[in-house]
């Protein structure tokens, strides 16, 4: 069955996410700057109150670049800790999202070499900073080494579809050593074209929709997502 996740930034979208038919949220904070760490009390009671849908929880101390500093590194590894301590009173399948890279486009090895080590039994996601890198093939070799469960990609193009091709390369050298979701301009009128170009069996999306001023979930975006793939 192909794994629907949905970006939200709080906990009432996680709730409307899930009751739509999400298979797993990623909980972030401030996405206008692509998602920054949500607070501990969001997680808690994200995982308070939610009841089946998995977590993956951003772990990234600003918006910007992904290239971390020493210190940066230390918050995130903090807040690695804290995660893991939190309760999770319905068992959810909970992980962390994390990236790095250096200067000259490659992956900075050893800061997710300590993330992905701090992060202990969680499952670890590398997010979108790997569209950055140049060798996308050579990273996800890397990124396997280092013992990560997930990649988040667009395959290095804007949207999912403009890089199927190589979303699809990469689900091929991947095999079953790691999971490559799909990423980048999925929505409810394209979403089975991309899952019939490039493979995916996971693909990530945000449904977003304004009211009362600011960025909700668009829970009937969500439901059609889900419709589509399900017939697909």
């Amino acid at each position: 069955m192909t794994t629907v996740e949905i970006c939200v930034s709080d906990v009432p979208t996680a709730l409307v996410a899930e009751a739509a038919g999400a298979d797993r949220l990623e909980l972030c904070a401030d996405l206008g700057q692509g998602g920054t760490t949500p607070s501990l009390g969001a997680v808690e009671v994200a995982l308070r109150t939610l009841r089946h849908a998995g977590v993956r929880v951003m772990v990234r101390p600003r918006g910007g670049d992904f290239r971390v500093s020493e210190v940066e590194e230390q918050v995130m590894l903090a807040d690695i800790a804290a995660l893991r301590a939190l309760p999770n009173p319905h068992g959810l399948p909970l992980g962390v999202v994390v990236g790095a890279v250096t200067g000259d486009g490659g992956l900075d090895l050893p800061v997710l070499r300590r993330l992905i080590e701090a992060a202990g039994p969680l499952p670890v996601t590398v997010h979108k900073a790997f569209d950055e890198v140049g060798d996308q093939l050579r990273a996800l070799d890397e990124i396997i080494e280092l013992g990560a469960d997930a990649v988040l990609t667009s395959g290095a193009a804007p949207t999912a579809l403009d890089g199927a091709a190589r979303i699809a390369a990469l689900r091929e050298r991947a095999g079953d050593r790691l999971r490559v979701i799909a990423a980048g301009g999925v929505r409810s009128h394209n979403v089975r074209q991309v899952l019939a170009a490039t493979g995916a069996r996971e693909l990530h999306l945000r449904a977003p929709v304004r009211r009362d001023g600011r960025e909700a979930t668009d829970a009937d975006e969500v439901r059609r997502v889900v419709a589509a793939v399900r017939s697909a």
